[in-house]
């Protein structure tokens, strides 16, 4: 027998009848032999509704009334659920994160869990209860209720598995697994059979949208085996685990992934001197302005100046402009100039650790489309480079099949 939790997401909850679809998803589980734990989104919209509704009594309201507020979506959810699978016979028994004993820190709306009590869950599992637990809260030491911020009902999943020591934590969304590339944009993009931790860390925080980087972050620390299935069609998913557990096949993939990211921009300020602390004076006041960097290049001149570039999320460019002309006056920098009409498209994958001319290859399939580089950044694990917008979807595709991700690893 398994101990298997589940984590279904706001569109896999979004109405009466898809609740009852999950009810019977669950019970074809249990009805397996497994000891089931879900843990439950609030219905698709829930939570937009509930923050309109505070905005309109008070757009200033405090952290913590917004989060009494916004956990009643996912405790409506639990309880429905519950009610549904009741009614088709099974026991049972909805906690929301206080009854689950999830303990937070008191950072409203952005808080981190502590710690798992699993003691109550674990006595109703062993009397043969179904425990459908509300995502995306708990309650800090004075117990008032906490939010976990973004991607916070993925995280409240993985932490139940690991405080329980469960078999597998998986995900169900809307698509069926983790494709090389967005199948939007690549028809062929294939769905990947596992992937490790790490190549999914960084294919979440460069832009994919199946899995939260807490949640992975928060399931390789604990090692629980993650696996991303969907609510609406029958398969296997993409199971997310070490890298120790690969399997030799695995290992010898150059690339697993393309990533991309549409919300980049650049800001350039040329011509400041070439002095220690001239890199702090330009990213300090973007840092102060709460606006994070991501790609940084500086070219020095033969004439003790330098030129800086760096992106930031298209949301900010406004915001970091005009710090950045202001940083300008001070350093009595020659121009400073910006560009909101770029891309980031990013290669992934463990096999480049034990493999050379990864990044020529990923040059040359671009240069044979015209594409021109901007901007470029390195990891163990991961090439990005910048582009120019228009050339996004044509880059995603060239590497695709450069680096032949539509063939069966």
């Amino acid at each position: 027998m398994a101990l298997l939790v589940q984590k279904y997401g706001g569109t896999s909850v979004g109405s009466i009848e898809r609740i009852e679809a999950v009810a019977e998803n669950v019970i074809a589980y249990k009805e397996q032999g497994n000891d089931m734990v879900v843990v439950l989104s609030a219905m698709s919209g829930e939570t937009n509704r509930l923050l309109d509704m505070a905005q309109q009594i008070s757009p200033k309201a405090s952290g913590r009334e917004l989060d009494v507020l916004l956990t009643t979506g996912e405790q409506v959810a639990i309880a429905l659920l519950a009610m549904a699978l009741e009614k088709r016979g099974h026991a049972a028994k909805s906690y929301t994160g206080g009854q689950a004993s999830i303990l937070t820190d008191s950072a409203h709306n952005k808080a981190r869990i502590k710690s798992v009590d699993n003691q109550k869950i674990r006595q109703d599992l062993d009397a043969g209860y179904i425990i459908v637990v509300a995502g995306f809260q708990g309650v800090d030491e004075e117990s008032n209720i906490t939010t976990l911020g973004r991607g916070g009902s993925d995280t409240t999943g993985v932490a139940m598995a690991a405080a329980l020591n469960a078999d597998e934590c998986q995900i169900f969304t809307d698509v069926d697994g983790v494709y090389t590339t967005d199948p939007r944009i690549e028809p062929d993009a294939r769905r990947l059979k596992t992937i490790t931790f790490e190549e999914m860390l960084e294919m979440a925080s460069l832009g994919s949208k199946v899995l939260q980087t807490r949640a992975v972050e928060f399931a390789q620390k604990h090692a629980v085996p993650l696996r991303v299935l969907s609510s609406f069609k029958q398969g296997e998913g993409t199971l997310i685990i070490s890298d120790n557990q690969t399997d030799e096949t695995m290992e010898q993939a150059l690339v697993s992934g393309i990533a991309f990211n549409r919300d980049e921009a650049q800001l350039t300020i040329n011509g400041v001197s070439d002095t220690p602390g001239v890199a702090y004076g330009i990213l300090g006041p973007i840092s102060d302005a709460n606006i994070e960097v991501d790609m940084i290049l500086q070219n020095v001149s033969a004439d003790g100046t330098t030129d800086f570039t760096f992106t930031v999320n298209r949301s900010d460019y406004e915001n970091a402009m005009t710090s950045l002309k202001k940083t300008a006056k001070q350093l009595k920098a020659r121009e400073v100039s910006g560009n909101n009409k770029i891309v980031k498209i990013s290669i992934v994958g463990v096999g480049m650790r034990s493999h050379a001319g990864i990044a020529t290859r990923m040059f040359e399939v671009l240069a044979k489309e015209g594409i021109n580089i901007l901007m470029i950044s390195t990891s163990e694990i991961k090439i990005s480079v910048v582009v120019d917008e228009k050339y996004l979807e044509l880059g995603v595709r060239a590497l695709h099949e450069g680096f032949d991700l539509k063939s069966e690893r």
